[in-house]
């Protein structure tokens, strides 16, 4: 699986997240500065509220370009023998099943349809990205979340 095409569609999906946040702010801000907000009286607080969510949806999109950044520089490791941050992780659980994560520097539990798969976005700061960081290949993963304790063994490192 190429990670670089990978990263693209990450990419892409970020970049439409990004442009909601354009448009939400916008919104908000024609809200905020419309002739109906004006206020009438002093416990009409209608665009006051309009420009602390005009405020909240600008931190909103600073973030979204923030993750964008991290994503372009996000370094794709080649062959590593290890789990570290830009891997593609293959765990399967005691069942046999199979599931895909690639480690990455945020964005985690976003899923992403790629090559007809389904790969989660996992980062070192989640419970699974803190059990399976360092681990090798045939490695066994133990790690809880909430009242659920989840087993895995890692399969491929890519």
């Amino acid at each position: 699986m190429n990670k670089s095409d990978l990263r693209l569609t990450i990419l892409g999906m970020l970049e439409q997240k990004l442009a909601i946040a354009y448009s939400s702010v916008q919104r908000a801000i024609e809200s905020a500065t419309d002739e109906e907000t004006v206020p009438e009286h002093k416990y009409d607080t209608l665009a006051l509220e309009a420009s602390y969510l005009a405020h909240g949806q600008a931190m909103r999109v600073q973030e979204s370009e923030k993750e964008i950044r991290r994503f372009r520089e996000l370094h794709l490791p080649e062959s590593p023998d290890k789990v570290v941050l830009g891997t593609l992780v293959t765990l399967v659980d005691l069942d046999d099943n199979r599931k895909q994560f690639f480690v990455a520097p945020c964005e985690g539990g976003m899923k992403v349809q790629f090559e007809n798969q389904t790969i989660t976005l996992v980062t070192f700061e989640s419970p699974l990205g803190k059990a399976i960081k360092g681990t090798q290949v045939g490695d066994e993963v133990r790690y809880q979340a909430g009242d659920n304790t989840y087993y895995y063994e890692i399969e491929t490192i890519s």
